[in-house]
């Protein structure tokens, strides 16, 4: 995991030659998993790491001490903090998170039934907003502004437009309006999400064939 590879205390140059980047599309959603696993842990007295494995390997490998004899509160912070400092994730897409959660889950069940819901809404939104940016994904990253206003053009799209040609978008566009619905996240947040997830995955490095 490249997130944690400056904390492991390797060199640079042995990340470098694993071709690792710290803060890449698999690091960011590494750290979009322990956020939801510590804000389950710390909202339902969770103690047992083995459930929940990226904040058990986020928590040893930071060495996050426990605030309060409670674990997920102190990690919550941790990882809010990097996601902002690394990718500049504002504080309201957090917010948006932990309200999300408090509403709809009660016990443990209900976050399993929510997590499991997410994985598919996050799913279908990048499969979705990949079929309706195609060409848009070429823009270079340094029109970064045009990007976002593009991407936050998309998100509105899937909210706004009802009549689509192809009819695995108009699916697509059902689907995660239904998910939208059943997780209640904002427009801006589904366009921060993108956002980010594809400026990462635009700066990642090609795959190296040199060696095949």
């Amino acid at each position: 995991m490249g997130i944690f590879s400056k904390f492991f205390g390797g060199s640079s140059k042995s990340v470098q030659e694993q071709g690792w980047r710290v803060g890449g599309t698999e690091d960011f959603m590494t750290l979009i998993r322990v956020y939801y696993q510590a804000v389950m842990a710390s909202s339902f007295g969770l103690r047992d790491l083995r459930a929940l494995p990226d904040l058990r390997v986020f928590k040893q490998t930071l060495k996050v001490q426990t605030l309060n004899n409670k674990i997920g509160l102190a990690e919550k912070n941790k990882c809010k903090k990097m996601m902002n400092e690394i990718y500049g994730i504002s504080d309201t897409f957090f917010k948006e998170i932990d309200d999300s959660i408090k509403r709809r889950c009660r016990n443990v069940n209900d976050m399993q039934t929510y997590l499991f819901q997410f994985q598919g809404f996050t799913q279908e939104l990048m499969m979705l907003m990949g079929n309706l940016m195609s060409w848009k994904f070429r823009l270079p990253s340094f029109l970064r502004g045009a990007l976002r206003n593009l991407t936050e053009k998309s998100v509105r799209d899937i909210f706004t437009k009802n009549s689509w040609s192809d009819a695995s978008v108009q699916k697509a566009v059902m689907n995660v309006r239904g998910y939208q619905v059943q997780l209640g996240y904002s427009q801006a947040w589904m366009t921060e999400f993108v956002y980010n997830v594809l400026m990462l995955a635009k700066k990642e490095p090609k795959a190296d064939t040199k060696d095949a």
